[in-house]
């Protein structure tokens, strides 16, 4: 436990290093723009303006932003819930923010819980009491749901969109320097093969004719016939042809020398891991060679691959292990051929490297051979890589699917990044539209008609009065503000209070009815007017 948190703070603090690194003098400046634009407008003219902040307070509220702001980029979403829980955070500091959270934190139930929590600290903190207009609370509720949708979850999810681009960007850059690497060394593959052929094809012609003349010159000069000028003659040519064939020898080991010394199945098969292991021996190498099982004619390819996988494992246990102990095994099982080289952690405490191209060059020609390999680090800390090659000779398989499907691939990554981020801008969206047309369609701006007003008078029952009230109420004026200005109610009774269709601009106020029942009968129908700030 104490190892992971140890690991994931170098790995913070790593990341927080670097991207202080690649801080430029423009991006330097333009984050001090934004901070100081942040500050201004939340100062003047944002909220801070109405309270008229002086002094050391107003000192204080700047320091709070000079330490939150450079900091989002570090905890963005510590900053984030923090930011929310400020009492005077202005709607500047928010947006900035959650913009920087989107961008910075890259897990997507991070992302979710951060969003969550935020918004629990803004319902925790809302104060439902004093609300900016005294309304309903369900249309409070709203309001509090558009607040936060636009200034935080908005943002939020623009970052979050941008980074999922940027990265997109990234990698589709990253997949095409690599296309352009296989593909120089593809081309470096094409003229290595035609070399080869080239030598093969020098190798079988000229030579076979070199190899001609110095036979022919070798009889003619046991001619008995010839004097000594002529024997002499003979014995240039054929000592001519003989040099001409070693340096032809030369000059296909040119040719050849890119492809190694490996490509030749004939020198380099499975009964050759002997010297192999000899060899590394004389060189130093603490290995050791384990056989096992009853020998078993193998194809030149699966022969070949085997000696390939002891090569490639006692050249990696000696480049990033030395002096540590291998041992190579070869076992011939019911069914197939394992060769396995495992390796010892290195004396010297280097860790374990990740395979290198050696390693690919090897996957592709166990697999041609038939074959699986195995490559991957031991618990012990040492390293192993094992084959399994079969007894009889394969087809050449097909092209792996990964290959196969490497051009879909970023097809799939274009269809599908940014989708969560526009998917959630559009269901808060449609929350905040949907929530105001839903509401906007109930009836809550019914009021009383004058015509019912007329019809309703003292001492009717009290279910034919309420049959000719409206079900909803005027929504900016809720049920406190309507009586609070109003006569004391008579004792005993229960009054309903609800807003009249004719009202006067010069009343200065709202003209409000307020019916009373007792005793399931209406004992009073009053009108007063509700005037505002009061």
């Amino acid at each position: 436990m104490i190892t992971a948190v140890r690991t994931r703070a170098e790995a913070a603090l790593a990341d927080t290093l670097a991207r202080f690194r690649s801080l430029t003098p423009v991006r330097l400046v333009g984050d001090l723009l934004v901070m100081v634009g942040a500050i201004l407008l939340d100062l003047w003219p944002g909220p801070w303006a109405e309270t008229r902040v002086t002094g050391w307070l107003l000192i204080a509220y700047v320091a709070t932003y000079l330490v939150l702001l450079p900091l989002r980029h570090v905890l963005p979403a510590v900053v984030l819930i923090g930011a929310a829980a400020l009492p005077f955070g202005g709607p500047a500091l928010m947006v900035l923010v959650s913009y920087t959270a989107g961008r910075r934190i890259e897990s997507w139930v991070k992302a979710v819980a951060t969003t969550t929590l935020t918004f629990i600290v803004v319902v925790l903190l809302w104060d439902w009491d004093q609300r900016p207009l005294d309304i309903e609370p369900v249309y409070g509720m709203l309001i509090l749901i558009t607040i936060f949708g636009v200034g935080v979850a908005l943002p939020f999810l623009v970052g979050r969109y941008l980074a999922q681009r940027e990265a997109l960007v990234q990698a589709m850059r990253d997949r095409e320097a690599r296309m352009r690497g296989e593909h120089k060394m593809l081309s470096r593959q094409v003229r290595l093969r035609e070399r080869s052929r080239i030598a093969q094809d020098m190798h079988d012609s000229l030579g076979h004719r070199l190899s001609l003349i110095s036979v022919h010159a070798g009889a003619l000069a046991l001619d008995p016939s010839l004097g000594d000028k002529q024997r002499e003659a003979i014995g240039v040519l054929r000592s001519a042809a003989l040099t001409g064939m070693g340096e032809l020898r030369s000059i296909i080991g040119v040719l050849r020398a890119e492809d190694g010394p490996d490509d030749d199945p004939a020198t380099r098969t499975a009964e050759s891991i002997d010297s192999l292991v000899s060899d590394a021996r004389k060189a130093g190498v603490l290995v050791s060679l384990v056989r096992g099982g009853q020998a078993h004619p193998l194809p030149s390819r699966v022969s070949h691959a085997a000696y390939r996988v002891a090569q490639e494992g006692l050249t990696n246990a000696a480049k990033h292990a030395p002096g540590a102990a291998v041992q190579v095994t070869v076992k011939y099982e019911p069914d197939a051929l394992v060769v396995e080289v495992r390796n010892n952690p290195s004396r010297n405490g280097s860790p374990v490297q990740e395979p290198g191209v050696g390693l690919i060059g090897l996957t592709e020609r166990v697999r041609v051979a038939g074959g699986i390999l195995h490559v991957g680090a031991l618990p012990s800390g040492g390293f192993r890589i094992a084959a399994v090659l079969p007894y009889e000779e394969t087809p050449l398989p097909d092209e792996p699917e990964d290959e196969q499907d490497e051009t879909e691939s970023p097809r799939g990554i274009r269809k599908w990044a940014g989708v969560g981020s526009i998917a959630g801008a559009s269901l808060v969206l449609t929350t905040i539209i949907g929530g105001f047309t839903y509401l906007g369609a109930q009836p809550v701006t019914e009021v009383v008609s004058q015509e019912n007003l007329d019809r309703i008078q003292e001492g009717q029952s009290e279910a034919d009065v309420l049959a000719l009230l409206p079900d909803g109420d005027e929504p900016l004026v809720a049920d406190g503000e309507r009586k609070s200005q109003a006569s004391p109610e008579p004792p005993g009774a229960r009054c309903v209070y609800h807003i009249t269709d004719e009202q006067s601009y010069l009343a200065k106020g709202t003209r409000v009815v307020r019916f009373c029942f007792r005793d399931g009968k209406l004992v009073e129908k009053k009108i007063h007017v509700q005037r505002t700030g009061q």
